[in-house]
């Protein structure tokens, strides 16, 4: 069987088809009354429409190509990669600093031999002073938060973190020069002692030169990978999730960053429309990388047609292991995707309430509309027993819900 989402346009009445679907396998079905059979599916494959038409009998047909799911990315082996073990060095001595002179080298954070095994010897040797000093500082930048621990989030914070740390290197740079220009050889142990100091205030003496064997051997350092590393991603993602629906059962996703993309798509709080955005991305880390953006975003859930504010991300109700989104089909066929709330704003009651194809067991349920435009949104469920908790929830329709969550 295959899907594909189709959109009436109240404007001029005419439906359109989305470019991508799926195939799905039938889960379940019934037939209804009318003849009609109600079936509940789960997505298996994505696929293009080529073309589609009409044919004699009015049953809409169309040409698919199955689309071929790349591999997840992870961060090349050759583009950080463990240098050779320093000889010449205990494990968890403290990271030094080079210093402008190199007859003062005993008395810098990093010696000349360690600089040597950190960067390439040869590439290294044929530099001048002046040139190996900023090559030193390029390099000690390059780490970005790996080195500093400073937790960012997009590209220019890290930038701005790799450059705040050449600006930190060139200051102490500076001071230690003037210093040594100011003092005789007598003060060579201060010099050093203050070398030391400066290491701990920049928060370098906790550091053992082994980290700095997690050097980049490419073009990029390891930060610029880790953003298309689909297994960072997806932790970043299950983690996210678990922050915003609280509920922890994207853990058994985090070694298949394929599945956990395409299984939050289909479990997020979103529009259709958003859902749909999700589905026509190709690649898992741009896939996964709109994921953690819109969970980072959902904040505000407002009314589609009037922008209304009706509740908040801090409202939602997790009613089952899934999360707070479901999928119910009503009498007539009609299969509505609903996120449960345990609160709102702005809505108002319709009729009395009913148990009659109540969806949840125990509970009887009323139309709500939007009080500001009156449009259906969902509906209130109440507690017809005793001993059910929670008393009251509501069910707003996820086609209703407008595309900005923020």
């Amino acid at each position: 069987m295959m899907l594909i989402l189709l959109v009436w346009d109240p404007n001029n009445g005419k439906i359109q088809f989305a470019t991508t679907g799926t195939t799905a396998e039938i889960r379940q079905y019934r037939r209804l009354e009318d003849g009609s059979v109600n079936i509940v599916a789960r997505g298996q494959q994505r696929f293009r429409l080529r073309r589609r038409w009409i044919d004699i009998d009015g049953a809409p047909c169309g040409e698919v190509q199955i689309i071929q799911e790349d591999s997840p990315l992870r961060t090349p082996q050759d583009a950080v990669g463990k240098l050779a073990p320093l000889s010449n060095l205990r494990m968890g001595s403290a990271l030094q600093m080079p210093s402008l002179n190199d007859s003062h080298n005993q008395h810098s954070c990093i010696d000349g031999n360690d600089w040597d095994a950190i960067s390439d010897g040869s590439f290294d040797s044929e530099l001048s002073s002046a040139e190996r000093m900023l090559h030193r500082a390029a390099l000690i930048s390059s780490y970005g938060s790996d080195l500093f621990e400073e937790p960012v989030s997009s590209d220019d914070e890290k930038f701005e973190t790799s450059r705040s740390h050449l600006n930190n290197y060139e200051g102490f740079m500076h001071t230690e020069y003037s210093e040594r220009n100011e003092e005789a050889s007598p003060g060579v142990g201060r010099g050093a002692l203050l070398a030391k100091q400066s290491c701990r205030r920049m928060g370098w003496g906790k550091y053992s030169v082994g980290h700095l064997r997690d050097a980049p051997r490419a073009f990029w350092p390891s930060w610029v990978y880790r953003m298309y590393d689909s297994y960072v991603l997806a932790q970043r993602a299950a983690d996210r999730w678990k922050h915003v629906v609280r509920v922890p059962n994207m853990d058994r996703f985090v070694m298949k960053p394929d599945l956990l993309s395409f299984h939050i798509a289909s479990k997020i709080p979103v529009s259709e429309s958003t859902r749909q955005e999700l589905l026509e991305i190709d690649g898992i880390s741009y896939r996964l990388h709109r994921e953690i953006e819109l969970l980072e975003s959902l904040d505000r859930i407002r009314c589609k047609t009037c922008q209304a504010l009706i509740a908040r991300r801090s409202d939602m109700l997790v009613m089952s292991s899934e999360g707070p989104l479901g999928a119910y089909a009503n009498p007539h066929g009609f299969v509505h995707e609903v996120t449960t709330l345990l609160k709102t704003n702005g809505l108002a009651i319709e009729g009395f309430p009913t148990t009659e194809y109540s969806w949840f067991p125990g509970y009887a349920w009323s139309i709500a509309d939007c009080a500001t435009c009156e449009t259906h949104m969902g509906w209130l469920f109440t507690a017809t027993r005793k001993k059910l908790k929670p008393r009251s929830f509501w069910g707003i329709r996820s086609s209703q819900i407008a595309d900005e969550t923020r």
